[in-house]
């Protein structure tokens, strides 16, 4: 501001430096309302990826499951906005706090503050019900209602939140904000929620399927597969369609501002940044469809319209960690890899008798974590405002193993509590 004022003073004659402040205190207010406008837009995109769940849940399951699931996919979003405003973005983001949990803006108590406006609760709260969404698929046609009501008061109100925490807050535990060299001085790099997000609802829905165990007749006496397919590959469809529409509010933005000022590099400004990550977004996801497409009709001999849309989410999980960090021709290589990584991981499931009706423990959680180990490894230059000072540009054949090492250890040790916690949940309310 006192920059802004003494560029004008010359210009305004008397009353110079009164002018000066007048007009710079407007165009700082302008600024202001440019970027709460963007983060609420932002925040309708991202909450738009429930009807994109609930479609893709309901074409994924058998006709006569269809209510069930959807039922379950407005209940997240009605359970999650009341836990998450009482417990979760208090657990997530009450600064001050220890590494481990938040403990202050219970209830949206002294919000909006110097940090928090209502505009990051409601953006904060659609993350929250869209990692709920992702457990909703996995346990889709055998669970029994009102134990997904306690799972998702659970999760929204306390799982996610602690995990965010631990990730985003500036001083949890295995933050890339934090001000010391915990380990090595390198936090986790996971943008806009590759692990906080995808790893974290895959991880629980891996849980619930484990426990569940397959539908009937999901395999055959002697343990060979029999696909139940789902009833409507339209719904699939839409619902592909509906989620890659919100996943350009759930990755740029989580800038959480636009109208930010660049000082050096050759970005101008943040709104450059928020349009390089979407295209590195649009490319994981585009490769990762063609890959699974033809991977899959190498493997099967036939061409399947599902198969590519879960390829196609799959490399969009993957991508969302590091989609502010990556330059767009790495972004087609995460995605690419993530298409293999997904059919792996459908090979490995198939081989355990895991049974996912969406293929969500395998694609978000697989995918998920392949991102936030790509993110670690393999980034060029770096956005202006797209990482923490104190993250450097990592090319781990340099010899940066310190990051890697960081980036890759917080995630893992994380869903090592997040499987405890899940194991105990669907253990006591399994159907």
């Amino acid at each position: 501001m006192a920059t802004c004022s003494a560029d004008l003073a010359p210009l305004l004659g008397p009353n110079a430096t009164a002018a000066a402040d007048y007009i710079c205190n407007k165009f700082s207010d302008t600024s202001f309302a440019v970027d709460n406008t963007y983060l609420l837009f932002s925040a309708y995109l991202v909450f738009s990826m429930q009807l994109g769940f609930a479609m893709l849940c309901a074409g994924s399951v058998r006709a006569k499951n269809t209510m069930n699931i959807m039922l379950t996919n407005v209940l997240d979003a009605a359970i999650g906005g009341l836990f998450y405003y009482l417990f979760g973005f208090a657990f997530a983001f009450g600064s001050p706090s220890n590494g481990f949990i938040g403990r202050h803006h219970f209830a949206l108590r002294s919000v909006p503050s110097s940090s928090f406006d209502y505009s990051n609760f409601l953006y904060q709260w659609a993350f929250a019900i869209a990692a709920a969404g992702i457990t909703s698929g996995s346990i889709a046609e055998r669970t029994q209602f009102v134990s997904y009501l306690i799972y998702s008061s659970f999760l929204t109100g306390f799982v996610y939140p602690v995990v965010s925490h631990w990730f985003w807050a500036t001083d949890g535990w295995a933050s890339a904000f934090r001000a010391d060299d915990f380990l090595f001085g390198s936090g986790v790099i996971d943008f806009a929620g590759s692990g906080v997000v995808h790893v974290v609802g895959g991880v629980a829905g891996l849980w619930g399927a484990l426990i569940e165990g397959p539908r009937i007749g999901r395999f055959d006496h002697s343990g060979r597969s029999v696909a139940l397919r789902g009833h409507s590959a339209t719904l699939v469809v839409i619902g592909t369609f509906m989620l890659w529409f919100g996943w350009y509010g759930f990755n740029p933005g989580s800038f959480n501002k636009i109208s930010s000022f660049y000082t050096s590099g050759n970005y101008y400004g943040q709104w450059s940044a928020v349009g390089r990550t979407a295209v590195t977004t649009t490319l994981a996801g585009c490769t990762a469809a063609l890959t699974t497409l033809f991977g899959k009709r190498i493997l099967t001999g036939h061409w399947n319209v599902t198969d590519v849309c879960n390829g196609l989410l799959g490399g969009f999980a993957a991508i969302t960690a590091g989609c502010s960090i990556v330059e767009p021709w790495a972004a087609i290589i995460c995605g690419f890899v993530a298409a293999w990584v997904l059919i792996s991981c459908n090979k490995l499931a198939e081989k355990v008798k895991f049974d996912d009706p969406l293929e969500a423990a395998q694609l978000h959680g697989g995918c998920g974590a392949w991102g936030i180990f790509y993110s670690s490894v393999c980034f060029g230059k770096v956005c202006e405002g797209s990482l923490p000072q104190q993250a450097s540009s990592i090319w781990v054949v340099y010899g940066r193993w310190r990051e890697t090492v960081g980036c890759s250890y917080y995630p893992n040790s994380g869903h090592c509590w997040l499987g405890e916690c899940y194991n105990g949940d669907f253990v006591l309310f399994s159907s």
